[in-house]
């Protein structure tokens, strides 16, 4: 084949494991046979449409096998897959459909009249409706297509995907990944988490985030296993799942993990074919992990970004108990150092900035040179404006990020720390640590916590319990009891909604 891209892996594992399930979703079974004759015709029909080498092929839906057949059906034209996130507003999508330069959008289950204003805002050449909605129908297109083979030339050097970060602050930036990006990260994952063959992954994660993609399901794929997909997740309906079809792997953020040990079923849930925990998003904490612990369930934790593809740091199952609270060692194929502001590398135990290297490793943002320019060091090292240090055994511990640390009197408060602390009081279910203005100090901490259903807790009792836990200058002035706290759609906390809700008022 001339394709070495990510769009031939269907026609590749066809001739090797043409009857092994590929895919599981709502009831229906896909083999590797039936994937790869889905994509090809999809890729005759968007070939119709007028998509060629370069162009952008948007995708807008919750997780669905039109999603992966969109993904790979690009691939397979040398076209690039632009994967929307479901929970975005009009305007964010408009911005994302406009900034790709999308021509074609195939979208799934949107609420009636979406895709209609992002057709009239966006003006894609072409729009395909999976299921229901304006837009050319997908499934009868399918159907009539043809079923000649593809095989355009796609080197690892062709960008493949972009894919648009998380947007914690500002306007989310389109990352580009190329095919290389992403087989080097599955190269990795496979490496270092020992994949199977006849892995079944239950995938409920949403798609449009790399971690799912890129750290389960296309791993999964390549190797050959089966991916269980699910439009959203439901921790009891996970539960479910992982008993009816043995279910070997799973990747989740904490907060996913967190609400299957709430669910109903938990106690009686039959776990026994888990065998990996992939989890990534944020730092395990440690009630979660004890929590699998005492089921006999280990965690393999993932840190990264989407500009890695995601992958760049892993923390084993066999290392989870004797370096816990560690992010881990770099990825096999990977380089992660620890710098200082000076450029020099930092000694153990001393923090610094986590620089990423590595052929998993974005070449750029999507038309933004100078936020290119500006995310890399000179020899290809990615910025990853995380702060770290390393212990003297070589594992890398996340201490926070470089624009969240708070500046009290002079001190250093990295709010994760603190964080962490808070969520190991009983009563609390989640935490935040902001910094507001204070005349003496210039800045000081405060908490804003979220507590568990049905407990009753004071600020006061939450400071006192950081007393002797953490130095007095870490602990928090203030703190604020809320209902929630704001996350985006991968899990993480969104510090500045947080910071305009909470950081000024009294």
């Amino acid at each position: 084949m001339r394709n070495q891209g990510i769009g031939s892996w269907p026609a590749r594992r066809n001739r090797r494991t043409p009857r092994r399930t590929a895919l599981r979703y709502e009831g229906r079974a896909l083999d590797y046979a039936a994937l790869h004759d889905r994509c090809t015709r999809l890729a005759h029909v968007l070939r119709d449409a007028g998509v060629g080498r370069g162009d952008r092929v948007a995708f807008l839906g919750p997780n669905h096998p039109a999603y992966l057949e969109t993904l790979f059906a690009a691939g397979l034209l040398g076209a690039v897959f632009v994967p929307l996130n479901a929970r975005l507003t009009v305007p964010e999508l408009l911005h994302q459909l406009a900034d790709s330069g999308s021509g074609v959008l195939v979208h799934a289950r949107q609420p009636e009249g979406r895709v209609a204003e992002l057709a009239a805002g966006a003006g894609p050449a072409a729009v395909l409706a999976v299921e229901a909605g304006p837009g050319l129908p997908y499934e009868e297109l399918l159907a009539a297509a043809g079923t000649d083979p593809l095989d355009e030339e796609v080197g690892h050097q062709d960008v493949c995907l972009i894919m648009y970060t998380s947007g914690t602050t500002g306007r989310a930036k389109g990352a580009v990944l190329t095919h290389g990006n992403i087989l080097w990260n599955s190269l990795n994952v496979l490496v270092d988490s020992d994949l199977a063959g006849d892995e079944v992954a239950l995938v409920a994660a949403p798609l449009f985030h790399t971690g799912a993609l890129n750290m389960s399901c296309l791993p999964t794929l390549l190797k050959g296993g089966t991916v269980l997909l699910e439009s959203s997740f439901d921790p009891g309906r996970s539960l479910e799942l992982i008993e009816r079809h043995r279910v070997s792997c799973m990747f989740g953020v904490p907060t996913m993990y967190d609400a299957m040990t709430a669910a109903p079923g938990w106690a009686s849930a039959d776990l026994s074919s888990l065998r990996m925990l992939l989890c990534g998003g944020a730092p395990v904490p440690s009630r979660t992990a004890h929590a699998y612990l005492e089921r006999g369930l280990a965690f393999v934790q993932g840190y990264g970004m989407t500009e890695a593809a995601p992958g760049a740091l892993i923390l084993g199952r066999a290392d989870s108990l004797d370096h816990a609270g560690s992010a881990g060692v770099p990825h096999f194929f990977t380089d992660v150092r620890v710098l200082l502001p000076s450029g020099e590398e930092a000694a153990p135990h001393q923090k610094g900035e986590v620089v990423v290297a590595g052929p998993n490793v974005t070449p750029g943002y999507w038309n933004l040179p100078e936020e290119t320019a500006a995310a890399f060091l000179d020899g290809g090292r990615f910025r990853s404006g995380d702060v770290a240090v390393v212990d003297a055994d070589g594992y890398v511990h996340l201490v926070d990020r470089l624009k969240d640390m708070i500046i009290s009197g002079g001190e250093n408060i990295y709010p994760a720390e603190v964080e962490d602390a808070l969520l190991r009081h009983p009563a609390v279910a989640e935490a935040a640590v902001i910094g507001v203005p204070d005349p003496k100090w210039g800045e000081v901490g405060r908490a804003v916590v979220v507590p568990r259903p049905g407990a009753e807790v004071t600020g006061e009792q939450l400071i006192a319990h950081l007393e002797g836990r953490l130095a007095r200058y870490k602990i928090p002035k203030s703190v604020v009891l809320v209902t929630e706290l704001p996350r985006n759609a991968s899990g993480k906390l969104l510090k500045g909604p947080i910071r305009a809700r909470h950081g000024s008022a009294p």
